[in-house]
């Protein structure tokens, strides 16, 4: 019979929370044409969602105005400014890769690696998020360390392994193209000055200019329900009930912004991250992260913050169940540090169909690709010219 149900152990560990209760079918057109009636219904009428207890329900949805810090405004002007200097190779230190070596606009402003590659080839540590929606975000990298773009941007640049830029010799060079940087600070900024803050605003105001709210789940939350085929829409039943996805990545960000343990930071092991720990040097928040936005999560593989999963259904496969749980080892008995896998995962139980009805929704939050077609910055000058 096409029922989504949980296993006993599931309903057991969610038995306070809020479910939904999905009536009995005959058969899978049935189901469809039951969710069809249900999500063509305002959100907030929709199914009540699967949540453990504690756990706030934020529903999904599409989000509104980008906020930015106070006289921050991220102008026209800015972005132009900021798509210029994104692809500008001036502000790395061997002035042989840009912003858009690690986000490309047509990998999902992601880089398609498990792990990022830095200033010459130094292979970094974790993979690259994308930056579709990165205006939402509360905070920024992996392990949430800063709380701006523009904090995030300095990071990058002045990072010795990421872009090895120098603030000052930053600015030098882009004075040296004046005739083009000149008119464009100019109007982002109210005179030709330029300056590394500058740099860094602009920056910001484009990469929060990279909004979302295209794809096709946004369209059918804007009324076209056909933009969801019968397979992501019970995908997205699935997510919101017994695939217990929103217990994390809720909200029009998919996501709630917060950090948690997913079972993987290899500790004292290879491939070990130390995640939170490593910024709030807290016990409790060895091997967490920050909780991805599922936006463009089609797009911006191989997954995960070491970018060990390259294929979806493999990460699904083990978010089913349950993700890993380290076991102490006899002289970790007593270790404060021994990370401690969510109580928020648990297995599961989704069939392989359902799985694959959850890939679809998620691929259906995938926003159309941006394409580059010359480059917007003045062409560098070859080597000893």
């Amino acid at each position: 019979m096409w029922k989504l149900v949980r296993s006993a152990a599931a309903l057991l560990a969610t038995a306070l929370s809020a479910s939904a209760e999905t009536p009995d079918f005959a058969s899978r057109d049935e189901l469809v044409g039951w969710l069809r009636e249900e999500y063509a219904k305002a959100s907030a009428e929709w199914p009540a969602p699967t949540l453990d207890e504690g756990v706030a329900h934020r529903e999904l949805g599409t989000p509104g105005a980008v906020p930015f810090p106070n006289g921050m405004e991220p102008t026209k002007e800015k972005k132009q400014l900021g798509l210029s200097l994104f692809f500008d190779p001036r502000l790395s230190g061997s002035q042989q890769i840009s912003c858009s070596r690690c986000h490309d606009p047509e990998k999902g402003w992601s880089d398609g690696r498990s792990l990022a590659n830095g200033v010459f080839m130094h292979q970094l540590a974790r993979n690259t998020p994308g930056l579709h929606g990165v205006g939402h975000h509360k905070s920024h990298f992996w392990d949430g360390r800063v709380p701006t773009l523009e904090a995030q941007a300095v990071a990058v640049i002045t990072n010795p392994e990421e872009m090895a830029g120098d603030p000052a010799v930053i600015v030098e060079r882009l004075n040296k193209e004046a005739e083009f940087y000149g008119p464009r600070f100019e109007a982002a900024f109210g005179d030709p000055e330029i300056s590394f803050d500058r740099v860094v605003q602009a920056l910001a105001a484009f990469e929060r200019g990279l909004g979302v709210g295209r794809s096709d789940f946004d369209r059918f939350l804007g009324g076209k329900h056909e933009a969801l085929s019968d397979s992501a829409l019970v995908g997205l039943h699935l997510f919101r009930t017994q695939a217990c996805c929103l217990n994390c990545h809720n909200g029009p960000e998919f996501s709630d912004h917060k950090f948690h343990n997913a079972g993987l930071t290899y500790y004292e092991r290879r491939f070990e991250d130390q995640g939170l720990y490593a910024v709030t040097g807290k016990p409790e928040d060895m091997g967490r992260f920050r909780t991805p936005s599922l936006r463009n999560v089609g797009k911006t593989g191989p997954w995960m913050h070491n970018g060990l999963f390259p294929s979806m259904r493999g990460v699904l496969n083990l978010y089913n169940a349950g993700m890993p749980r380290p076991k102490r080892k006899e002289h970790q008995k007593d270790d404060p540090l021994f990370p401690e896998t969510s109580p928020l995962l648990k297995p599961l139980d989704l069939s392989i169909e359902q799985r694959a009805d959850l890939e679809a929704f998620l691929m259906s939050l995938d926003e159309p690709s941006m394409r580059v077609l010359s480059p917007p910055f003045p062409p560098l000058a070859p080597p000893g010219g």
